[in-house]
């Protein structure tokens, strides 16, 4: 990553926790209430609009829809057509100084917005110019292309389909400029998933899997002449097992390479005598890179265009503070400065005093006595009844109130772990793993390949290297004593490294490279040990012996999952191997590398370990000792995790896959592992709701650190780096509403929502998947059972601890309505 992109991406982070107060900045150009402007009489509104006579209207026409003789009080629907301080213009209905309903926005830039709107945001359907000549024409969310709309872009290409954030994301087809058109997947603005796209003015066409705007993964192409590809493809050519048969039924099979020393294959004739007999001589000397060099050459993808300006880039005229004044005053929509804004008696009056409930009790009681002429002593009676309710329902509002303290973000914990130096106890230990590393990794092989025979996965499958002090033919010179290196099905793992994209270099480097690892101050509740290494990206873990059998058992399940499923949850395994410690000893230490799940740009803010049960599932800390290290439980949990539609949709389906394969293979203890970024932090640590009120000018001004626009936060959200590192469960944009339980005492798994909401980034996967159901845990189970609710503790049978984690998990994600 650059300095420039490294700077862009802190000035991001710094700012986006005022992301909210930019928000209600931004809407505050409707910050002064409104005359009443009549719908039928536009000449009458836009004379007022010129002459800055926002009263002129209210002395003729009829009212506007929903208007009251009151006027100008800015908390009913009026029609308003004003030219803005900055040249933009809007015409449209109002609401409690917001466009609220059917308007249009011009920009000065030429953009023009006509539709729907909801407190100052394009909301609903609607339709976005620009001078380009490019239009959307559908449904906004949050000032976002969100839903389902058609974009024709100005160089032709029209898109008709499903949208998410202003990209392309769900079911869509699209017609290019040229003729060509495509129909299926898309995700994150790009071809994803199935889809056909055929080329014009030819015929032929593709039906099959897509990957990040390519032709990925299995799919047929078939070409006007009669010719036809069905198999494996790779960034938009034949790659893998695949077969390309012609049109008098002769085929060729084999595996496709665009490398010709890696293509190899068998012709085989067409079933016809006469066919193959008038073919047979031509076909012998046909080259299969005519694939790539001749038939393939026209099939190019046309590349999906980039809206330059969107329409969430777009802001509205906003107020200035002036800094140098004491009090900052707001400008109305027709340029003047407010002198205040009217506020209703009721509210005034409800908060100008600590007594004005009481005396607002007292005044009723008095006027309650004489009404019914009693005397003194009746009015003093009533009097103090009403007093007592006024200080009960005070009471419960108190209460309700240190329930909904503010939230905050707990304190920065410093890096996790301890860096094992020299004199460590563990310090050869790490330096025999490293050796081992490196010679594992860094060893010539045969290329790895995705697919595996099942001898790959045979428990025999394991190789035993011996590192001498003085080295030997395959190791190098060491200052630790002799050890001996297991590698567990290295084919395997190499193949893992490969599906989940992992540089050899690179892991080698994170690894195996200058800086110690780290261990975690302290063990597992199994007594396994952790280690990090110094970028965070893996994890190391000791493991068992009867750890290791459970994972070598359900490798070829296991490795199956991830390679038909992309987005799987489950921890990613890079490795597993063994030390054997040649002293007095002869100690064996079994370990495994993993992915470390919140390895991420973002600061985690919060850390859940999930599970759906109660029974011990609480952490034991006081608050002022949790940290952002500290890992927080089922009964800890006061959120509910809302996701965009297709990704709750995604994450349904993926989270019962996942689970259907732990059940599979009998484990149990499994935990969805859940780290919160919140993105509205103030500098007090206090977390910023998103419907929390705007701040004061005087807080405005104090704003202290570099701010992004909301235009540079979605150039930044629409960078192809960026989405690429966006998936399921990773750096996932989302919305979390904080919840509250009934009773402290009760062990509620699952609080009140309360409709408050926070922006989060989250990341979140399924860990501690190799618990085998084994005698000691149905001997826990037994035991618990007769003390404590079957349903409360973790050692179940693994039907039952799918089918409990899976609605537990159910119920605290949501689809984000």
């Amino acid at each position: 990553m650059s300095k420039e992109q490294s700077g862009v991406i802190k000035a991001w982070e710094a700012t986006i926790r005022k992301t909210q107060a930019a928000k209600k900045r931004a809407n505050s150009i409707f910050g002064i209430s409104l005359a009443h402007i009549p719908d039928d009489d536009h000449a009458a509104s836009s004379s007022a609009a010129s002459n800055g006579d926002e009263g002129s209207s209210s002395s003729g026409g009829d009212e506007g829809p929903g208007s009251t003789n009151g006027g100008g009080g800015g908390t009913e629907c009026y029609y308003a057509e004003k030219v803005l301080p900055n040249g933009d213009y809007y015409s449209g209905q109002w609401y409690d100084n917001f466009p609220n309903g059917r308007g249009k926005y011009l920009w000065t830039d030429g953009c023009m917005y006509f539709g729907e709107w909801y407190k100052g945001k394009t909301m609903g359907r609607g339709r976005f110019s620009w001078p380009s000549g490019a239009t959307y024409e559908g449904e906004f969310k949050s000032g976002y292309m969100d839903g389902t709309g058609t974009y024709s872009a100005a160089n032709g290409d029209i898109y008709r389909g499903q949208w998410v954030m202003n990209l392309k994301h769900g079911h869509g087809i699209k017609h290019f400029a040229n003729g060509d058109w495509y129909e299926g997947d898309w995700r994150r603005g790009l071809q994803e998933g199935q889809g056909k796209y055929q080329w014009k003015p030819t015929s032929n066409y593709y039906v099959g899997e897509w990957k990040n705007g390519n032709i990925c993964g299995k799919g047929t192409f078939m070409w006007e002449n009669g010719n036809r590809y069905d198999g494996q493809w790779e960034d938009g050519v034949p790659k893998g097992n695949g077969t390309f048969t012609f049109p008098d039924g002769s085929f060729y099979v084999g595996n496709w390479s665009k490398d010709p020393t890696e293509q190899n294959g068998s012709y085989y004739p067409s079933a016809s005598p006469s066919a193959a007999a008038a073919h047979s001589g031509s076909q012998l000397e046909w080259d299969p890179q005519d694939v790539y060099n001749v038939y393939l050459a026209d099939a190019q993808v046309c590349p999906c265009e980039k809206v330059a300006v969107l329409p969430s880039q777009k802001k509205l005229a906003v107020w200035n503070s002036s800094k140098h004044s004491e009090k900052a005053r707001r400008l109305s929509v027709d340029g003047r400065v407010s002198v205040g804004v009217e506020r209703a008696f009721e509210r005034m009056n409800m908060w100008d005093g600590d007594d004005q409930g009481a005396s607002s009790a007292a005044a009723a009681a008095a006027a309650l006595g004489s009404a019914d002429g009693s005397g003194s002593g009746a009015r003093r009676d009533m009097e103090a009844e009403l007093l007592g309710m006024m200080e009960m329902e005070e009471s419960n509002f108190a209460a309700s109130l240190n329930k909904m303290l503010p939230m905050r973000v707990p304190k920065a914990a410093k890096q996790q772990g301890d860096a094992i130096c020299k004199g460590h106890k563990n310090y050869e230990l790490m330096l025999n793993l490293q050796l081992g590393i490196r010679h594992s990794v860094g060893r010539p092989g045969p290329a790895a390949s995705l697919d595996l025979k099942a001898s790959a996965f045979d428990p025999k499958e394991k190789v035993w290297t011996r590192f001498p002090p003085e080295g030997s033919k395959h190791t190098p010179p060491h200052n630790c004593s002799e050890f001996k290196w297991k590698d567990y099905c290295p084919l395997v793992f190499r193949s893992l490294r490969k599906l989940f994209k992992v540089d050899a270099a690179d892991y080698m480097l994170s690894i195996c490279g200058d800086n110690a690892l780290r261990e975690l101050s302290s063990p597992g509740k199994s007594g396994s040990f952790f280690y990090l290494t110094h970028d965070d990206r893996y994890m190391i873990k000791t493991m068992k012996k009867a750890e290791v059998k459970v994972l070598i058992r359900m490798l070829a399940a296991y490795y199956n999952h991830v390679r038909a499923f992309d987005n799987t949850l489950v921890i990613r395994f890079y490795g597993l191997h063994c030390v054997k410690l040649t002293g007095p000893a002869q100690r064996k230490v079994r370990f495994i590398i993993m992915g470390n799940l919140f390895v991420s740009e973002y600061a985690i803010h919060r850390r859940f370990d999930l599970k759906g049960s109660s029974l011990g599932r609480i952490t034991d800390k006081p608050e002022s000792e949790i940290d952002s290290n500290t890992i927080l439980k089922d009964l800890d949990l006061n959120f509910i995790f809302k996701l965009q539609k297709a990704w709750f949709q995604e994450f349904c389906r993926q989270v019962d896959r996942d689970c259907e394969l732990l059940e599979q293979e009998r484990i149990m203890d499994y935990s969805l592992l859940v780290g919160i970024h919140f993105r509205d932090v103030a500098s007090n640590r206090e977390i910023i709701p998103t419907k929390s009120e705007p701040p004061t000018p005087a807080e405005v001004e104090r704003e202290e650190g570099p701010r992004l626009s909301k235009a540079d936060m979605d150039q930044l959200l629409l960078d192809p780096t960026k989405w690429a590192r966006i998936r399921l469960g990773m750096n996932m944009p989302a919305r979390v509403e904080r919840t509250v339980r009934r009773n402290d005492c009760e062990l509620q798994l699952v609080g009140e929502p309360t409709g408050e909401f926070y922006d989060v980034i989250m990341t979140f996967g399924i860990i501690d998947i190799l618990q085998d159901y084994d005698i000691s845990k149905k001997l826990e189970h037994a035991y618990k059972s007769i003390q404590y609710d079957p349903t409360s503790i973790s050692a179940v049978d693994p039907k039952q601890y799918s089918r409990r984690f899976r609605d537990f998990i159910f119920r605290i994600f949501a689809e984000d309505s």
